[in-house]
């Protein structure tokens, strides 16, 4: 995580594996979807998700914000929920991922099915004649933290 002070790990001790994230990003409830207008004025709100296939989905109603946000620039990053320990005078942020990626609309009938599957089965959701938009981010970035942030804290890159 370069700009925090914390030292490359030697063969990767320390450092969270990738299927950590994918844990957290696959069982995570409420997701938040970080946009920007074509001002660059940024737009947070809360969605439900599913991660599969490598990318995170999600559906949003196709005059909300997001999507008009989407229309516009693809870019966005998604963050699992935060869950914070309270302790007297001050909070503990437990494990995070957060996602940086182009979202991009879901025509394919066969993905749509399969979110809708998953969708249905995570959050006891009816999604019969669904019709929405289905967005898929692809990460390109990926950041997962914990409480020993100055251990764990770690960085993915992929290709985009």
């Amino acid at each position: 995580m370069p700009g925090y002070g914390i030292a490359d790990a030697k063969g990767g001790r320390g450092l969270l594996p990738w299927r950590w994230a994918e844990e957290r990003l696959q069982k995570g409830r409420t997701y938040f979807i970080a946009t920007a207008d074509p001002a660059g004025k940024p737009h947070v709100m809360p969605v439900w998700g599913v991660w599969f296939n490598n990318a995170f989905f999600f559906s949003t109603g196709d005059q909300s914000r997001k999507a008009r946000n989407l229309s516009t620039n693809s870019q966005c990053s998604v963050a699992t929920e935060i869950d914070f320990e309270r302790r007297p005078n001050k909070g503990q942020i437990k494990d995070t991922v957060v996602i940086e990626g182009m979202a991009e609309v879901i025509t394919d009938s066969r993905t749509r099915k399969k979110f809708s599957a998953i969708y249905e089965d995570k959050y006891a959701w009816d999604m019969e004649g669904f019709n929405e938009p289905i967005y898929r981010v692809r990460p390109q970035l990926v950041f997962g933290l914990t409480p020993e942030f100055n251990q764990t804290a770690t960085r993915w890159k992929f290709d985009e």
